[in-house]
């Protein structure tokens, strides 16, 4: 399956119950787990051609309504299940919902399909056919479980449906040695969903430390905002997608006399601040990163150059209100921004970081507490004519 198609998350409370994995795993965990319940195709296509076949044989063996309506079951489920999983496919790679809760019912319609088929081969008499079925049912627990380890009690369920017969069928099969099925079926159910159980746990624990390994790479470990690793990452993104955004270059101008008279933890505070003030600035979509030890970058969606000046100077305000540090004694800063456009200035990541990073060194100049923005390229280097705000 592909890794980048998102798939929905069940809706109705059977199907979220069916899929529930604990309420403490993160919403993006449990949706890529809902997306493994779409992969692994030759498997879904290895179960379908096996249940088909036995059922046809069946039918042809005893051409009786039941055996017939075997067939005819296996057959209207068997291609609703491959439309509705290829519209899901389609649907993700759109990024629009997907039939997530009726492709579900259709997994437990499936495997009540097949055990519906145990049930009459074995009461048929016909032990050739019985074998074949019960056959067909033992394989297709072993996909299930495979299949759908992500989901523990779609597992279990589906398994009770498509084996469970086999206990109900030795009631009525006159042959008493089959009734050690009452014995090795529920068994074999528990057994088989405890390891499911046991799989998921390690799938889960697996993607907790990927993600959180995702994200310690991608932040500043002090602040918690992006780091200049997940900075380049959002930029090349938002680059490429031929919008107007703006990127704000912020040198704090005091910051060091303040770590140097107030220690070290002082200054880490006053950072973790000044982060927070910066978020607060921003919408949901728009990333702050801190990028050096008093550097931060702001990446903006913005029309034009007059509100990317606005802004600035808004960073400036928000960044120059005094800081209480927990001493009584309140801390005043300032800072500088440099301002650079996307596509005016670059349309290149480290290019447009460049224009930033050069308008930032003539807001300096100018004094603290200034914007300058970065006005047009002179030649393919890093030389840029620049102008105050």
């Amino acid at each position: 399956m592909d890794s980048k198609l998102t798939f929905s998350v069940p809706r109705w409370r059977l199907t979220r119950w069916l899929v529930g994995v604990g309420h403490d795993v993160p919403h993006d965990v449990r949706v890529a787990l809902i997306g493994s319940l779409f992969g692994t195709l030759p498997i879904f296509a290895g179960g379908v051609l096996n249940t088909l076949i036995v059922s046809t044989l069946g039918m042809l063996r005893h051409p009786s309504p039941w055996f017939v309506g075997w067939l005819v079951l296996e057959i209207l489920i068997c291609g609703t299940r491959l439309v509705v999983l290829l519209r899901a496919h389609r649907a993700a790679a759109q990024g629009k919902p997907t039939p997530t809760d009726f492709y579900l019912v259709l997994a437990l319609a499936w495997a009540f399909s097949v055990g519906y088929g145990v049930f009459m081969s074995m009461t048929s008499g016909d032990w050739v056919i019985a074998t074949m079925a019960c056959l067909s049912s033992a394989a297709m627990v072993g996909g299930i479980c495979f299949r759908n380890f992500a989901a523990p009690r779609l597992v279990g369920v589906m398994i009770f449906l498509s084996l469970g017969p086999c206990c109900l069928a030795a009631l009525f099969a006159g042959e008493p040695l089959i009734l050690v099925t009452l014995l090795q079926i529920p068994f074999y159910l528990f057994s088989m969903t405890t390891a499911s159980y046991r799989l998921n746990s390690m799938l889960v624990s697996t993607m907790r430390a990927e993600r959180e390994n995702s994200y310690q790479a991608r932040h500043d470990e002090l602040t918690g905002v992006s780091n200049r690793a997940g900075l380049l990452a959002v930029m090349a993104h938002r680059v490429s997608s031929h919008e107007h955004h703006a990127v704000f270059y912020l040198d704090l101008d005091g910051f060091k006399q303040v770590n140097d008279s107030r220690g070290h933890a002082a200054g880490d505070r006053l950072l973790r601040m000044v982060a927070d003030r910066l978020k607060g600035l921003l919408k949901p979509e728009e990333v702050v990163a801190r990028i050096g030890g008093d550097e931060f970058v702001v990446m903006t969606r913005s029309p034009d150059r007059k509100s990317s000046v606005h802004f600035g100077d808004s960073i400036i305000a928000a960044v120059s209100l005094p800081y209480d540090l927990g001493d009584g004694v309140p801390v005043a800063i300032s800072g500088s921004v440099g301002i650079a456009l996307i596509p005016e200035h670059g349309t290149a990541t480290e290019e447009v970081l460049a224009a930033a990073d050069a308008a930032l060194y003539v807001a300096k100049s100018l004094g603290k507490g200034r914007c300058a923005v970065a006005v047009e390229k002179v030649d393919a280097g890093t030389r840029w004519a620049l102008r105050s705000a």
